[in-house]
């Protein structure tokens, strides 16, 4: 599991350059700021004080180990595109992936005495739906871009990340029925982005 951990991540990311054929824009910045941020909440520990098995422990895994370190990439990303420090074509799943590397190796560390798979198997999963799931909907706006779709991706793009959060709250509480179910809307998004990028690459 611990290598499930430190390795889903960059390998996912190396799948996902793959059959996108995507570059990788803005690489050197996302590795230099996610080592930084994952280096300061390593030592910084929790933003929020997880409780047993309630909202304050939903609270803490949206914020501290789900949904706001996989975000942060794409918010990050923006300003940088904003104040055009960014050369060549923006992706944002790229991007995040890479930021994400030394958190996930940080994580991976920490999470190592556990043996608990929630952290080391479900945690990696989550961003990786989170990541692919949020760029797949921001790319149908930039492509679209009618009012219903912007207003159907918005809506997608806030779910995604409390669902994984509830995925992972759920399935911390040992409720794995409800843990199945958010995991499964939170993939959906990514599996058809997946399957949408294969198909091209084969035309």
């Amino acid at each position: 599991m611990n290598i499930f951990c430190f390795l889903w991540v960059p390998l996912f990311y190396l799948f996902w350059r793959v059959i996108t054929h995507n570059g990788s824009a803005g690489g050197v910045w996302a590795f230099i700021l996610g080592s930084i941020v994952a280096l300061i909440q390593f030592f910084a520990g929790p933003l929020v004080e997880p409780g047993g098995f309630g909202f304050s422990r939903w609270l803490s895994g949206c914020i501290d180990i789900i949904a706001l370190p996989a975000l942060v990439p794409f918010f990050v990303y923006l300003v940088l595109i904003n104040f055009r420090l960014i050369s060549g074509t923006p992706d944002f799943a790229n991007f995040t992936f890479q930021w994400l590397i030394p958190g996930a190796v940080l994580r991976a560390l920490s999470w190592s005495s556990l043996s608990d798979p929630v952290h080391l198997v479900l945690v990696p999963v989550l961003w990786t739906s989170i990541v692919v799931g949020v760029s797949f909907f921001i790319k149908l706006i930039q492509e679209f871009g009618r009012l219903p779709v912007i207003i159907a991706s918005v809506l997608a793009i806030l779910i995604i990340p409390l669902a994984a959060s509830s995925s992972y709250w759920a399935f911390f509480s040992q409720n794995s029925s409800m843990g199945y179910l958010f995991l499964g809307l939170t993939m959906l998004p990514t599996l058809v982005s997946v399957i949408l990028s294969f198909i091209r690459a084969e035309d």
